[in-house]
């Protein structure tokens, strides 16, 4: 299975010879990171969980200070503003709903977190088998959201979703797969991780780090492949138990 981060390269990657990625975006309540502009115009749906519409609408004109406020707004609307609705700025919500925007009010469930159901939304409303779904403000906040966060992945291990902050990029590997994960050096790197979730990983390979693990078991109350450091172009990653990757982004 193979991994890329060229979507947060400046200029789009060139076409390859598989099906082109049908690339959702998905905004949760944490301040947006600066390369947030660039993924929105690379998405095809853009939804914000909440309160990521607060986000959105108070953040795309800090980012992009040298141009009319007001400008900016109209141009970076989220298609879809869902979730329980309990943190969107009334507004917030008035200016986007009279922009077009479609709410989905999901207060009735409460057993759900508002990322969780926004990607239930995204894949039910893709027919594409090669979709991506970034995340923005996965990381950086309360801990039990992060957890929550991760715990998505896990729970939607069929689907290629991404979590990004500033400072880092995490995907999940399923053991289903072997990875190969290209590193794109311009913008991330050198420190990566490796954890297992779910179970304990009884053996896990790789190629391509300073410190490879072979046939390595890892469990918390153990090892754990943090504070790794990528050393080449291509990592390869094999494990008998799901994994969580992370990587560092340079600023």
């Amino acid at each position: 299975m193979r991994h890329s981060s060229a979507f947060l390269l400046p200029s789009p990657p060139p076409a390859g010879g598989g099906p082109a990625a049908d690339v959702a975006l998905v905004v949760l309540n944490q301040p947006l990171p600066r390369f947030a502009p660039l993924l929105w115009s690379r998405a095809a749906l853009r939804v914000c969980a909440d309160g990521g519409a607060n986000r959105v609408f108070d953040g795309m004109p800090e980012l992009l200070p040298d141009q009319d406020p007001d400008e900016v707004r109209a141009r970076y609307k989220p298609d879809v503003i869902k979730g329980d609705m309990d943190s969107v700025r009334p507004e917030v919500k008035e200016y986007y709903s009279n922009m077009g925007t479609r709410i989905v009010d999901d207060s009735h469930d409460q057993d759900t977190t508002d990322l969780h159901k926004c990607i239930t939304f995204v894949v039910k409303n893709s027919d594409n088998s090669n979709l991506c779904i970034l995340v923005l403000g996965a990381v950086g906040g309360r801990f039990d959201h992060e957890m929550g966060n991760i715990n998505v992945l896990h729970m939607f291990p069929n689907i290629n979703i991404v979590l990004l902050s500033d400072a880092c990029l995490i995907f999940l590997l399923p053991r289903t797969h072997a990875h190969e994960i290209h590193i794109e050096r311009s913008i991330e790197g050198p420190h990566c991780g490796l954890i297992p979730i779910g179970m304990p990983s009884t053996s896990t390979t790789t190629t391509g780090l300073r410190w490879n693990l072979d046939n390595t078991s890892m469990n918390y109350g153990g090892l754990i492949s943090t504070s790794n450091i990528v050393e080449e172009d291509k990592v390869t990653v094999t494990s008998e138990s799901d994994l969580i990757w992370t990587v560092s982004l340079q600023k």
